[in-house]
């Protein structure tokens, strides 16, 4: 009886348990990480050895592992559906796949930890796998399928024009992504005609605009950029990298003036200042140093403008006390994170010197992205060194300055972006 329960439950049971837990709990911290303003490759790549770890362990555990992380669906997040979906996927288990996929049609977070788990596996384990999405029956399977290939970089062939023709909203949607990314220009005319597609047309804009159009995909960019957040903000970034520079600076100044209307859009204002590039706006930026709010945002788009990195540069002060965010308290309401969480605080007067030493390296009148004219060498170098804020828009600058490329993906495992950028 004793040697049957070791079966069930083996020696090293707590130590399989940490294992489910801390994947599931790692891959949360991923889906931050890969966004976060501080976060470089090899940090990544860090984060990504410890997940990869943590999986073999599931798997070394054998019938153990892979009965923990069925458990853990009962409450199906994204990181207990990452961990299950790559040992399900891994090992071709079909029924344990497709109770999943059931799952990630009725939960989104199930859904992101599914699409999570096709991307973390290789190509080659998922063949087949893909292949039955692309052609199943369900249209919410088949975008799965085209996701699958969209971050593998990897062309679906006729499915993928197949679903830009389907009637799922979901299908369209993830059609458009994909042709966009796999750099599809021979589809740019599918994507502008759904520019006004009331469910796809966000979607639609920013594939058209990838993929090479300067016209109506950044009106509707400009339209959307209007709206609220966080989807403003995105088609504005996209606006901003896409138009010319002439346009993009009269693009922040018509923001400008809305921002002296109304305070809340302030936040959205510096950022664009960063990614217009305009070395004009530095004094600007530097002057915001001295305000709390909106003083480490301030920094960052100074140092996406000017390429100055300010923690390795001595460029920081110590934060004020109190510095935001929650206060600890258990009493205060105030439970939300500082989105400027990890970002530097500049020192003004140790910037202000260090850019009056700089500024006649940086000439006014073009474009400037880390403390360059954009180029396909600088993004690439920026691909390779920046931080993952940055790395986003290297990838896309790399796109827009040669449409029909395909987007490089930051998000993909690190070890499998390092192969690549070394290639």
């Amino acid at each position: 009886m004793g040697a049957m329960q070791g079966l069930d439950r083996p020696p090293v049971a707590a130590v399989v348990q940490q294992h489910a837990e801390d994947c599931a709990h790692l891959r949360h911290v991923r889906s931050v990480l890969v966004r976060a303003p501080h976060v470089r490759l090899r940090h990544l790549r860090r984060l990504d050895d410890r997940i990869a770890a943590h999986l073999d362990g599931l798997v070394v555990a054998g019938a153990y592992g892979r009965r923990l992380c069925t458990e853990a669906l009962a409450s199906p997040g994204a990181g207990a559906v990452f961990a299950a979906a790559v040992l399900a996927l891994g090992e071709r288990d079909q029924p344990a796949l497709e109770r999943l996929l059931a799952v990630a049609a009725e939960v989104p977070d199930a859904r992101r930890g599914l699409l999570s788990a096709l991307g973390w596996l290789s190509a080659g384990s998922l063949q087949g796998t893909v292949q039955a999405l692309l052609l199943a029956p369900d249209a919410s399977r088949r975008a799965l399928g085209l996701a699958a290939c969209r971050l593998h970089g990897v062309d679906p062939g006729a499915p993928l024009l197949a679903a830009l023709r389907g009637e799922a909203p979901v299908l369209r949607a993830e059609a458009l992504r994909t042709a966009a990314v796999l750099g599809r220009a021979d589809l740019l005319e599918h994507a502008l005609a759904a520019l006004d597609d009331a469910e796809v047309g966000p979607q639609a804009a920013w594939a058209a605009c990838l993929l090479g159009d300067r016209g109506p995909a950044l009106r509707r960019l400009a339209a959307l950029a209007q709206g609220e957040e966080p989807a403003a903000e995105a088609a504005l970034g996209l606006l901003l990298q896409a138009s010319a520079f002439a346009a993009a600076q009269e693009l922040v100044a018509a923001l400008s003036q809305r921002a002296r209307q109304a305070p809340a859009l302030r936040r959205r204002l510096v950022r664009a200042v960063g990614v217009l590039g305009d070395v004009r706006h530095l004094p600007w930026l530097i002057g915001l140093m001295d305000d709390p709010a909106l003083a480490r945002l301030a920094g960052e788009a100074f140092s996406l403008v000017t390429g100055a990195d300010l923690a390795d540069l001595d460029l920081e002060r110590r934060p004020p006390v109190p510095a935001g965010g929650p206060s600890g308290d258990p009493r205060d309401d105030d439970v939300a994170l500082d989105e400027d969480e990890s970002l530097p605080w500049p020192d003004r007067e140790r910037v202000q010197r260090w850019w009056e030493a700089r500024a006649s390296s940086l000439a006014p009148g073009r474009r400037v992205f880390m403390g360059e004219p954009p180029s396909a060498q600088q993004a690439a170098r920026v691909l390779r060194e920046g931080t993952q804020r940055q790395r986003l828009l290297a990838a896309r600058a790399l796109v827009l300055l040669e449409p029909g490329r395909a987007l490089f993906n930051v998000r993909m495992p690190a070890w499998r972006q390092q192969r690549r950028l070394a290639a």
